[in-house]
């Protein structure tokens, strides 16, 4: 009996030790944590050359549309759309058949007046009849060959050429079609490619902007100190050829309270295409300005927000207006000052008033 009560004893004292133990496993370790290391940057002012992007309009250095002179039914059209053509060009030819009946019976009333004229004039050398009668059939003869000229000058309309080098737009009338110089729609555009056409926009702030950044007592003087300008294409490649700014306009639009530019670029290839779009980059030497890379920025209630970090090293939120970005970082104009310390990596891990250990990261040239 007495073995069997030490046993127990024993079971229940080793019992007590592993539930203690156990016990003691499941309470929280904690562990103490100081302040982790972050990447951050001393903000210094630096020149820089910038970028403004505006929306463009592209158009050939002329869009020639093609309109008949005379009325008549499209007799053959001698293109295609999208072809390629010349200056001289035979593009379209009109029916003449009635033309060419007119004129056959204009040139009879040319022969009779001239046979008139050539009966009287021996008369009047005789003096048989007054010079008066002469001269009125001469008028009649001059008045017959003007109007077969004029006839013979609309069956030279028939033949439609094209007034310029470029390329063919749409072709909206077929064979057969009865065409007028007042159609709607015209038998077709021919655009000059050779040279293009950005056609883009600013707003009055911009354009004050604009006038102000480039030197120059006259708006030509600016224009020719602005550096080349390059076009963004649909498919967010670069243009291969850049471009000149050319013109500005006079006026304000009192509609849209722009002003519309033209920037010039040469199209040798034909990739560029009248009705096209694209976007004009225009480069500014920005002096002095603030670049922060944009991965230390988090966005709060619409409102873009830099952390900062204070001489006792824990990190103060500052909110800052930006004015566009180049490259990787935005443009600060305003918010953060120079020699500011701001954190550049894992700021979505740092909370208000979160002690660091400040790791300095050199500024981007």
């Amino acid at each position: 009996m007495q073995t069997i009560k030490n046993t127990l004893k024993s079971t229940l004292t080793i019992l007590l030790v592993l539930v203690f133990v156990g016990c003691k496993n499941e309470q929280p370790q904690q562990q103490a944590t100081g302040p982790m290391p972050f990447n951050v940057l001393t903000v210094k002012k630096q020149d820089a050359v910038v970028y403004q992007q505006y929306s463009a309009n592209l158009e050939g250095q002329q869009n020639v549309e093609i309109r008949p002179k005379v009325t008549g039914f499209i007799q053959k059209i001698y293109i295609d759309e999208g072809q390629i053509v010349k200056k001289g060009q035979l593009l379209f030819k009109l029916e003449t058949a009635t033309l060419s009946q007119d004129a056959s019976a204009a040139k009879a009333r040319v022969n009779i007046a001239q046979v008139e004229v050539d009966r009287l004039v021996p008369l009047v050398e005789r003096n048989i009849i007054s010079n008066v009668q002469l001269e009125t059939a001469k008028a009649n003869l001059a008045q017959a060959k003007s109007n077969y000229n004029s006839i013979l000058a609309n069956i030279n309309y028939a033949n439609i050429t094209s007034p310029v080098n470029g390329v063919v737009g749409s072709i909206p009338y077929r064979e057969g079609s009865l065409v007028s110089g007042t159609i709607a729609e015209p038998l077709t555009t021919v655009s000059d490619t050779k040279n293009m056409r950005a056609y883009f926009s600013m707003n009055e702030k911009e354009l004050l902007d604009f006038s102000r950044t480039f030197k120059g007592e006259t708006m030509r003087e600016k224009i020719n100190n602005i550096a080349d300008v390059s076009l963004i294409l649909v498919d967010n490649s670069i243009y291969k050829h850049t471009g000149k700014i050319e013109t500005v306009n006079g006026l304000m639009n009192k509609r849209t309270g722009s002003t519309e530019i033209r920037a010039d670029f040469q199209n040798p290839e034909g990739i560029l295409r009248s009705g096209g779009s694209g976007i004009i980059q225009i480069p500014f030497t920005e002096k002095n300005i603030v670049l922060v890379p944009q991965i230390a920025v988090f966005e709060m209630q619409g409102k873009k927000i830099v952390y900062v970090v204070g001489k006792d090293k824990k990190v103060i939120s500052r909110v800052i207006e930006t004015k566009g970005t180049l490259d990787l970082d935005f443009i600060v104009s305003s918010g953060i000052e120079e020699k500011d310390l701001i954190v550049v990596e894992g700021v979505s891990k740092l909370s208000e008033g979160q002690e660091i250990i400040p790791t300095i990261v050199a500024v981007k040239k």
